[in-house]
């Protein structure tokens, strides 16, 4: 789970000075290093001078490095059972996994939603609005969410196709895109090596890339979005938990609805009366 300074982090990044970032950055790829180490030594490590340490943690809301230190420690004795720690024996009675996995997906949802700014879900709205063509993209465990997304917006509006959806062609598939058109992402870590080109050539292409990634993977996924969605995505094993990520394309789909307004609904009519007359959906 992301801690509260890797949140205030990604939140403020833009607004941090270069020398600032690279702090950050440090910070951000050596969490640990906060309870090991002195504001003196991290500013050596980043190559910055203490004062630059100093209006970095002021900037992100901390009295010194003291209070930074003491909320990483009360972080890490509270033990929380996320990420990927396998569940222990004594929680293998069928209910009380129940209960915790319960515990557990509620916190994802309410904490990812609490979070979310709902004028950065209307802006990826406008974009998918205003795009020729929209693509989607999920690798792993996230493509089938991916033609989850499709199906959703497929009902919704025209020309909205997976990327890659056939092995091997992702080259035509990428010379079929054009400038405006919408790329939605979900990508959960480990994120593939493929993914590093594919988003270069949609940057030069001009796409519009709407991201819908974990807290962690948020401020990478800020340099090359115009729009990301972060999920909490914390689970007791088997990788993250897709919950809130399921719920994020939901909450994008309907607003996009209410955007488009009768065109939508004319388009969901048009494909409900297909069903009824292939009788392929009792």
């Amino acid at each position: 789970m992301a801690s509260r300074l890797v949140l205030r982090i990604q939140e403020r990044y833009e607004k941090l000075t270069s020398g600032e970032q690279k702090l950050a950055q440090l910070i951000l790829d050596r969490q640990d290093d906060i309870l090991t180490h002195s504001a003196t030594a991290i500013a050596d490590m980043a190559g910055v001078s203490k004062a630059t340490a100093a209006r970095f943690f002021q900037h992100l809301g901390y009295a010194d490095f003291n209070e930074v230190k003491l909320q990483a420690r009360e972080e890490r004795n509270r033990t929380e059972p996320y990420e990927y720690s396998v569940t222990n024996s004594e929680q293998i009675a069928m209910g009380r996994t129940i209960g915790a996995h319960l515990e557990l997906e509620l916190k994802n949802l309410t904490k990812t939603f609490e979070e979310l700014r709902s004028d950065k879900v209307r802006d990826a709205a406008e974009l998918i609005a205003a795009a020729p063509r929209v693509w989607v993209l999920g690798f792993g465990p996230e493509e089938g969410f991916a033609r989850y997304a499709r199906l959703l917006f497929s009902r919704l509006r025209h020309s909205v196709m997976i990327l890659g959806i056939n092995q091997g062609s992702w080259a035509e598939d990428l010379a079929m895109t054009g400038p405006k058109d919408v790329l939605l992402l979900i990508s959960l870590p480990p994120h593939q090596t493929l993914l590093k080109p594919i988003i270069n050539y949609a940057t030069t292409s001009r796409l519009n890339v709407i991201t819908i990634t974990d807290r962690t993977s948020m401020l990478e996924a800020q340099r090359y979005s115009r729009i990301v969605l972060p999920c909490h995505v914390s689970s007791f094993a088997l990788g993250p938990s897709h919950t809130a990520v399921s719920s994020a394309i939901r909450l994008l789909a309907v607003t996009y609805a209410a955007q488009a307004g009768k065109t939508a609904q004319q388009r969901a009519e048009i494909v409900a009366s297909i069903h009824e007359e292939l009788g392929d959906i009792d």
